[in-house]
């Protein structure tokens, strides 16, 4: 099996050589790409991934900021791994639980698997953050009759072919929410395994915000009104 960690990347020159660094450090128990999308990085990003060198990684750049959920499209569609995981640049995951993610998938218990994120003090940076992000979870939770932890969580492991399946349109933020409303309409729940977290703030460069909360509670909605994918009968 060989993984493909996808990492959008924007504006992230003060952090991207660490992440690089983080992820590429990882002792994996199989076969591993990253795949880096810089998403028209306007500042000294760019410079710093030419700079590096392993083989293990490989960098794709957009001209223009196109938003996070196009930039993962691109890195999927250049994906040449059996599964893949999101892993974002800004240093709030830690690459050394993707392991975790994966030892359901290696011993046969799951297919798709989330990293579930337990907020607190130290991985929090506001109250509204938190609710926010519990509150787009129960709002898929009501829709589909499910019960998940953490929708809005970075670490989505899944095939690459049953990503691609999926046919994900949201450019922006909105391809979390439209990524797992896709996934519970299909009945596929994930598995979820506890990770660590620490969130950064505004100064420190947080780009999402109560608009993307919206907006994924209108996703969800409209994937939920939405038939289920039909299934060819046998002839």
């Amino acid at each position: 099996m060989k993984l493909s960690i996808l990492m959008p990347v924007y504006n992230e020159e003060e952090r991207i050589a660490d992440a690089l660094k983080q992820a590429l450090a990882v002792d994996y128990p199989c076969e591993i790409e990253l795949l880096i999308v810089d998403d028209g990085s306007r500042d000294g990003t760019g410079e710093i991934l030419g700079r590096a060198d392993d083989s293990r990684l490989r960098v794709i750049t957009h001209q223009r900021n196109a938003g996070k959920g196009a930039a993962i499209k691109t890195a999927v569609d250049n994906a040449e791994g059996d599964y893949m995981v999101i892993l974002d640049a800004d240093l709030e995951y830690d690459p050394q639980d993707i392991p975790k993610l994966l030892d359901p998938v290696l011993d046969g218990r799951a297919e798709v698997v989330y990293g579930n994120r337990t907020f607190g003090s130290h991985s929090a940076y506001s109250f509204w953050y938190v609710m926010g992000n519990k509150g787009v979870t129960m709002a898929a939770n009501v829709l589909f009759n499910s019960y998940i932890g953490d929708l809005e969580t970075c670490f989505k492991l899944m095939p690459v072919a049953l990503y691609r399946s999926l046919d994900v349109r949201s450019r922006g933020f909105g391809m979390e929410a439209e990524v797992t409303g896709k996934l519970l309409r299909r009945r596929i729940r994930p598995y979820e395994v506890p990770i660590s977290y620490r969130a950064r703030g505004r100064e420190e460069g947080k780009k999402i915000t109560w608009k993307d909360g919206v907006e994924a509670i209108w996703i969800l909605g409209r994937e939920r009104a939405r038939r289920r994918p039909r299934v060819a009968r046998a002839s």
